[in-house]
């Protein structure tokens, strides 16, 4: 399966009355818990209104960009893009804005490293039962 990144810009909501938002968050969380029931879900979540922290090759920390394009981010892990865009819909429709939709580049090295960890725990839960 791929991962997909779903967002929106920080002020895509800015057109939604306050007394509408409790709404706006029952639907978002309804879409997210079908994210959870058909097991593509990975990450939601919204970006706070503070700026960056920039951190150097060498470690300096410098103070970055207030989130000015993305506010709202989902990640899902689904067959093909066009299951990412019909989440996407349904996520458009609950938050009431428009959605971004763009693939994350897969890492087979990742993966497998990824791989070995997840054998290498198996190994140590057995090996603790026994």
């Amino acid at each position: 399966m791929t991962q997909y990144l779903i967002t929106f810009p920080s002020d895509a909501m800015n057109h939604i009355p306050d007394e509408e938002m409790p709404e706006v968050g029952r639907a978002a969380h309804a879409v997210c818990q079908e994210l959870i029931d058909a097991g593509v879900y990975l990450l939601t979540g919204g970006l706070e209104e503070e700026p960056a922290n920039l951190v150097g090759t060498d470690g300096t920390v410098t103070d970055g960009p207030r989130p000015d394009f993305i506010g709202g981010i989902t990640i899902v892990d689904v067959p093909s893009r066009e299951d990412a865009l019909k989440w996407a819909a349904k996520i458009a429709a609950a938050c009431r804005c428009t959605q971004e939709v763009r693939a994350i580049g897969f890492d087979p090295e990742l993966e497998a490293m990824l791989g070995k960890v997840a054998v290498d725990v198996d190994a140590l839960k057995t090996r603790d039962r026994g």
